[in-house]
């Protein structure tokens, strides 16, 4: 239980106090922190929507002048919310977060390349530097191999979202055991990770070429 720093009634740990609507100032995961239970799938209109709603309601502004424990308050329910609607609204940081709360965290320094991508991974590397080192002759036709190539990656990345969204389905329904559920999502993370580097540096290698 904690209690209000403005009208003193106890609660539980929650956003807002139930009873005063002052905000309580404690920590509380992403999910709680927007009142929402504890699902992947989630609607982004209704996410923003929510987020928006709950930020006026603590916002500093309508606490200007009150104690100075109700105005750190909202202070800090303002930064966890908005720190739980920034980590809640891309389905790939939701997923990272995922994996934190089931002590599942997915590793900062991985650096395997998913064996599934190593051969495009290669590919795309070895586009890239030829492209770099091109001279005028040949720019154009690289250029345009390398932007199918980045078609390509656009289109893996979309399907890699669809594994993503059918892995947050199952978690959401209790479909299948809890280590293969966590094997999948690591396993779509990873991907999405190594094709939005990919992307980027396509990207790069394209902007690069046309400053020239």
């Amino acid at each position: 239980m904690v209690q209000c720093p403005s009208c003193a009634w106890p609660s539980e740990p929650r956003l807002i106090c139930p009873q005063c609507g002052a905000p309580l100032g404690v920590e509380l995961d992403c999910f709680a922190a927007l009142e929402l239970p504890r699902k992947l799938a989630l609607d982004s209109r209704e996410l923003e929507h929510i987020y928006h709603e709950a930020g006026r309601r603590v916002h500093p502004d309508r606490f200007a002048a009150a104690t100075p424990a109700v105005r750190q308050a909202s202070l800090k329910s303002t930064a966890l919310l908005t720190r739980s609607y920034r980590t809640l609204r891309d389905p790939v940081s939701r997923g990272r977060y995922w994996l934190e709360l089931m002590d599942e965290k997915l590793a900062e320094n991985n650096q395997r390349v998913p064996p599934e991508l190593a051969e495009l991974v290669f590919e795309v590397q070895q586009q890239i530097g030829e492209l770099r080192e091109a001279q005028n002759g040949s720019v154009n036709t690289l250029c345009a191999a390398v932007r199918e190539r980045r078609e390509e990656l656009a289109g893996l990345a979309a399907r890699t979202q669809e594994e993503l969204e059918r892995n947050f389905a199952r978690w959401d329904g209790g479909a299948g055991e809890r280590q293969d559920l966590v094997n999948e999502l690591k396993s779509a993370l990873s991907k999405i990770a190594y094709l939005r580097t990919l992307t980027r540096d396509v990207d790069r290698a394209l902007e690069g070429t046309a400053a020239h």
